[in-house]
């Protein structure tokens, strides 16, 4: 019975964390030949949705990103995100649907030198469950308010070749979560490469390999999307599929 609740816990942690990755601002927009474009003003805020779907599960979110001095610049930073997710697990011979809401308030700092940036955050973490049927054993049932802590990082070494990484953990169960990406440019209109990840806790863990694209732009929305192999310590293996939205103003 223990591992359906810290499958429970890896999936709250993975959905955070799916979140936070989504909300890297990544490079500045930029013209048909690469140079960057010259705002009127410079953007303060970052506005971010997107699902993720795998063999048992799925979530939705939604969130935004508050920089007072611009999105691109060093400075105080204050991340809002608001995600719902849902996975199954069994209970003996019973299947339990946990749904869960987690909603996160993360004011933080970000650091900007070149074509680098690191944002470290901290702040309240909320999460509330609900399990259709009823599992008495379960210890997440119901709402709790904890802490999370963690790291965005994003990084061009060269004007065709991008790295970013993401790291988040919570004082719930010692629940944690990392993803590491590079990419290479496209044609100049977006980043391809593979994309590693792993989440879980003390006794549930998750692993992902697979392939992304990233900061493919129409207009003044910037797309994301992955996909690939999954494998974790209570369902096995399978496939997964996300995609994101993120827009400036």
């Amino acid at each position: 019975m223990a591992w359906g609740r810290t499958v429970t816990r890896g999936v709250v942690a993975f959905v955070v964390g799916m979140a936070s990755f989504s909300a890297l601002p990544g490079s500045s927009p930029a013209h048909a030949d690469g140079t960057p474009t010259t705002p009127a003003s410079p953007a303060r805020m970052l506005y971010f949705s997107g699902f993720d779907l795998w063999q048992s599960g799925g979530a939705v979110y939604l969130g935004a990103q508050w920089s007072p001095g611009g999105v691109e610049q060093t400075g105080f930073t204050l991340k809002l995100l608001l995600a719902e997710g849902s996975y199954r697990y069994r209970a003996g011979a019973a299947e339990i649907r946990d749904t869960n809401l987690v909603a996160a308030i993360l004011p933080g700092w970000k650091f900007k030198r070149g074509n680098a940036e690191l944002t470290l955050f901290a702040g309240l973490d909320a999460q509330q469950h609900w399990l259709s049927p009823d599992d008495p054993a379960a210890t997440l049932s119901g709402g709790r308010l904890g802490l999370r802590g963690g790291a965005d990082l994003w990084w061009e070494p060269n004007a065709n070749m991008m790295v970013a990484a993401s790291a988040s953990a919570s004082t719930f169960e010692g629940t944690s979560w990392i993803r590491w990406g590079a990419g290479w440019r496209v044609a100049g209109q977006f980043w391809a490469g593979p994309e590693l990840q792993a989440t879980g806790d003390r006794l549930y863990q998750q692993y992902r390999a697979g392939l992304h694209i990233t900061g493919f732009r129409t207009g003044t929305l910037e797309w994301t999307a992955g996909g690939g192999f999954i494998t974790d310590s209570a369902q096995g293996s399978g496939l997964y599929g996300r995609f994101g939205l993120l827009t400036r103003r």
